[in-house]
């Protein structure tokens, strides 16, 4: 696994910080529409643009401004009383609250500008609003750093990037106050909340009604149903909780699987028996309902949760005796196939796909961080619904995977120079556990030196030609042939 560890010390830094800045240049290059950026690594990017360099809002859907996983991460913004929208930094340009993806892509399309971990803003109005007033009264070199990107290329194709982030004191400040005033807002609703006596609320499997406070309903569900969403006292915005897993239920979908069935009966024997009566806790659709994702910024409760468990185990003897590790699944780069090891994961993509990992690292001699860009690239494609092999895109995944099976086109990787680009260094899922089992270059390099195949030769050698002249290797063999 020494691939594994080098893979996350290297990639760790995803986080806002200094060394946020080379992945955003990444997110920046792999942005079909930003003009330019991208023609290196992709070639069907031209075909994005019109006649004019233009680019319509359609062309802009395959932006990735974020690392992707699985489960999604978590998310969400909170409007201010009487505004709907969000305006641009820079222009007049407004974006409903619940779309502020398209004004990320706004910015770094007509703008040029990028702002870091997006998704740790406890308050995405009030902080764009906010740096929309600073922009006027500074330029705004005053506050991002530049990046600029394509610097090899010729004057005209080189372009600059602007980043904000939280290595400026003033942005993190900002970060944090937003971060304290949401958490006072929560807090003051969730008391009003507990106070309040004239809850009215409806079982969502007997229908029998409540009155009074919320804690009698949920109590009820979780003695009667066996369904527990957690103590009432961790739950804010309890009504809107509540609407949103009716609804789920009203259009017959499973609240754990999130299973679509057919009627109302099926789905109750489902959850019943399946045993599916309670809320998946990988959809962060629910994490603002719950007073723990507040408190700290940027923690989710599964991560304050690991801290509370980790200060425990400090206060307990270190017997490990009974410890069951359960191991990591890779995902298969074209299907939702798991497998705990690359070998068995390996057989299913040559079986199921005819795509042969192993053999196309042999044939291309390909060592660790040409695996790693290999990977990125064509999960990337896949993602985006495009194939790899002769770039017509698709509008699913299960209709591009459909194509590339009958065309053969799996096995059909482009040319090396479009997918061995620096931006596939950095994982399009961030959580990509087939990255941490690829082998290590160090070990290739190991069994190179094993078979002889290989000649190692200094790093401060810069002078071969003086060093073949002077080498003490010389009077050797020239002592050994006159002995000879």
């Amino acid at each position: 696994m020494g691939g594994g560890v080098r893979l996350q010390s290297r990639f760790h830094w995803f986080r806002a910080g200094p060394a946020a800045l080379p992945f955003l240049v990444c997110l920046v290059m792999a942005a079909p529409e930003t003009q330019g950026a991208a023609a290196r690594g992709e070639e069907d990017c031209k075909s994005n643009h019109s006649e004019s360099g233009s680019v319509s809002y359609e062309d802009s859907k395959d932006c990735i401004l974020e690392p992707l996983s699985l489960p999604e991460s978590p998310g969400g913004t909170t409007a201010l009383e009487g505004s709907p929208s969000v305006p641009c930094i820079f222009c007049e340009e407004h974006f409903p609250m619940d779309e502020q993806d398209k004004l990320l892509k706004h910015m770094i399309i007509e703008h040029k500008m990028v702002i870091a971990d997006i998704k740790l803003v406890a308050d995405f109005q009030r902080y764009i609003l906010y740096w929309r007033k600073r922009f006027t009264e500074q330029p705004v070199t005053d506050f991002c750093s530049v990046i600029r990107i394509n610097s090899t290329a010729p004057l005209e194709e080189q372009d600059n990037y602007f980043l904000l982030c939280d290595v400026l004191p003033e942005d993190r400040v900002l970060r944090e106050e937003l971060q304290k005033q949401r958490l006072k807002e929560i807090l003051e609703q969730q008391q009003q909340e507990r106070n309040d006596s004239n809850f009215h609320g409806t079982c969502m499997f007997c229908n029998e009604e409540f009155f009074g406070n919320r804690s009698v309903l949920l109590n009820h569900m979780a003695r009667e149903h066996a369904f527990n969403i957690g103590l009432p006292d961790n739950i804010v915005n309890c009504n809107e909780f509540l609407c949103t897993l009716q609804k789920k239920l009203d259009n017959l979908q499973c609240l754990y699987c999130e299973k679509t069935f057919r009627d109302k009966n099926t789905l109750k024997d489902h959850m019943r028996k399946k045993q599916h009566r309670r809320i998946n806790p990988k959809n962060r659709e629910y994490d603002r309902f719950y007073v723990i994702n507040y408190l700290e910024l940027g923690k989710s409760w599964e991560e304050v949760q690991l801290e509370d468990d980790r200060e425990l185990l400090d206060h307990q003897e270190d017997d490990w005796s009974d410890w069951e590790e359960r191991p990591d699944s890779a995902v298969c780069l074209f299907c939702e196939k798991q497998a705990e090891t690359i070998e068995k994961l390996c057989v299913h993509m040559e079986e199921a796909h005819d795509f042969d990992l192993l053999k196309i690292k042999s044939e291309l001699g390909l060592n660790f961080y040409q695996q790693v860009k290999l990977v990125n690239f064509i999960r990337r494609q896949i993602h985006q619904c495009r194939c790899y092999s002769c770039h017509v895109k698709f509008k699913s995944k299960a209709e591009l995977r459909t194509h590339m099976e009958e065309t053969k086109h799996t096995s059909l990787l482009p040319e090396r120079k479009i997918w061995d680009q620096p931006e596939y260094y950095f994982p399009t899922y961030e959580n990509d556990i087939l990255l941490c089992t690829l082998s290590d270059s160090e070990s290739d390099l190991t069994a190179q030196e094993q078979n002889g195949n290989i000649t190692i030769i200094s790093e401060d050698t810069s002078k071969l030609h003086a060093l073949k002249q002077t080498s003490i290797l010389n009077q050797l063999l020239l002592h050994e042939g006159l002995k000879n």
